[in-house]
């Protein structure tokens, strides 16, 4: 086992963690998965409003690689197909039939069966079993080519982004589908495979288990796939290496084993702002409401799906997109504070030494509010201080501006882990993140034209 320090990142003393209790929920009337919030592809629909669908139904493809499908999380109706501008297709819902959940059934892999099958046959049973979205390869976070062979397999055992679920939950009961998860990744990568999880959980991720490659010491995202990589290759061979949750990689073990579509999986609701903060065991692409009751709330918070620095907002009507494993309700934050920057008061959360909260060590209440306008940058190096993948990112957002493509992939954007602490650390308030993200994907998009000419 290796230990890797990275120096780089930012502890967060963030009030709202969950606790480890794990509670079933039932299962909701609807369901819902969400093509919008998958990104790098373009979805092409094969239902409409009114089909008769089972558990494994394709609900649709990608046009870019039609053997990229995705599957029905519910067995029923198509009740509805939301759109947003431009047709962008935001959400299929699926009204469940409640008694007798009809459910397609696929060939299983057994432990025999996976020590005779070749790599490649390997990788075509996943796709066609729409399961290959649990693999995701860097530097830009889409759906890998399942012609190749990767150079190398992250699989994170992650929590560290507030407030993601615990490791030590989601691991319990399923070690014997963890362990053949990692048969199959060995497979497919030739034994060239990195389990990773940040040294505070190594205690209870690894006792009796003897599966970790990595340990990595520091804090937030130091125990980011994308970070980690970032640190141990040794090449540019290796740049277009593939990670995968641990948590998915347990879906998946399940769906060869079974040889049915897994619809379980374990969600965090945690925030300072949560009426009741712990795991719940609920169904894929589930009602935000059913988490979470809106009666419950006071109407002044956000929900925030997915991490707190990574996820995005949705109403109480929303549901869970097919990536996220937490729900995060925080204070959207009152007006604003009359010459607040002449009250360093010792509960309030800041990256900068102008409060004397930066010595403050307890866990801290963090709100929505910007707590400040936008401005120029001021060239203070805070997001250099913090970022793992020692960019600079105020020179890379300037070259950005000036679209000066080859400065800024000089520079280092392709090796951003889209982290967000350089936009949370900026005095200035830019959305350097954001900025990154749509950099990155703009240049994914012209590189897949490019291949395609």
């Amino acid at each position: 086992m290796q230990t890797v320090r990275i120096k780089k990142g930012y502890r967060f003393h963030i009030a709202g963690s969950p606790s480890d209790i794990l509670t079933r929920l039932p299962a909701p009337d609807r369901v819902a998965i969400l093509p919008e919030t998958i990104p790098h592809i373009k979805p092409r629909l094969k239902v409409s409003v009114g089909d008769a669908v089972k558990i494994g139904s394709v609900l649709f493809t990608d046009k870019n690689d039609s053997r990229f499908r995705f599957l029905s999380p519910g067995g029923g109706r198509i009740a509805d197909i939301e759109f947003g501008p431009r047709r962008v297709i935001k959400a299929i819902v699926v009204d469940r039939q409640t008694d007798d959940e009809p459910e397609i059934e696929f060939p299983v892999v057994d432990e025999k069966q996976l020590n005779r099958i070749a790599p490649r046959h390997l990788a075509d049973h996943i796709v066609d079993r729409g399961m290959w979205w649990v693999f995701r390869e860097l530097p830009f976070r889409n759906l890998p080519n399942p012609d190749l062979i990767p150079p190398m397999i992250l699989v994170g055992l992650d929590a560290q982004e507030p407030f993601q679920p615990s490791p030590a939950v989601y691991l319990k009961d399923a070690e014997t589908d963890f362990a053949y998860g990692l048969k199959v990744l060995n497979r497919l990568a030739d034994h060239r495979v990195v389990v990773h999880t940040a040294k505070s959980l190594q205690a209870q991720v690894d006792t009796g288990r003897k599966v970790l490659t990595h340990v990595i010491s520091g804090c937030y995202p130091s125990d980011d796939s994308g970070t980690v990589h970032y640190h141990i290759k040794t090449g540019r061979d290796q740049n277009r290496a593939w990670f995968i949750t641990g948590q998915d990689l347990i879906l998946l073990a399940r769906m060869l084993l079974l040889g049915r579509y897994p619809v379980d999986r374990v969600i965090s609701v945690a925030g300072s702002a949560a009426p009741v903060r712990q795991h719940y065991r609920a169904r894929m692409g589930a009602p935000l409401a059913l988490l979470v009751d809106p009666a419950e709330l006071k109407g002044d918070e956000r929900l925030v799906v997915g991490g707190l620095l990574r996820g995005y907002e949705r109403g109480s009507d929303g549901y869970l997109g097919l990536y996220e494993t937490a729900l995060n309700i925080v204070p959207r934050g009152g007006p604003a504070e009359f010459l607040s920057l002449f009250k360093p008061g010792f509960a309030k959360p800041s990256y900068s030494r102008t409060f004397a909260s930066k010595f403050n060590r307890a866990p801290m209440v963090f709100d929505c509010k910007r707590h400040g306008d936008q401005r120029a940058c001021i060239a203070c190096m805070h997001c250099a201080d913090v970022c793992p993948v020692d960019m600079l990112p105020q020179m890379v957002y300037k070259a950005v501006l000036a679209r000066e493509v080859e400065e800024y992939l000089e520079l280092g954007l392709l090796d951003c882990v889209e982290c967000g602490l350089c936009t949370y650390v900026c005095p200035s308030k830019i959305e350097l993140r954001q900025t990154f993200v749509e950099t990155k994907a703009a240049y994914a998009k012209e590189q897949t034209q490019n291949r395609t000419v």
